[in-house]
């Protein structure tokens, strides 16, 4: 699989587990567990940020999260 078509199965997943739990912060988890999963996406950096943006309160809602999911390429 290439970056760009894991990348792209990161966001699928993420946005259905938050959705399947009507919980925002369970897309991010998903995205952060995903982007572990190849070579050119595993990005301590990367998965810092992730946990930031949870973190801090900076994303408050469905809508936040999708925007936020999408905005990996």
């Amino acid at each position: 699989m290439t970056k760009a078509e894991h990348i792209k199965w990161c966001k699928k997943r993420a946005i259905a587990e938050m959705d399947f739990y009507n919980d925002y912060t369970k897309g991010i988890i998903s995205i952060m567990s995903d982007l572990r999963k190849h070579p050119e996406t595993n990005n301590e950096t990367l998965l810092s940020l992730c946990g930031m943006m949870l973190k801090s309160g900076k994303i408050k809602n469905r809508q936040e999260a999708v925007n936020f999911i999408n905005g990996f390429n």
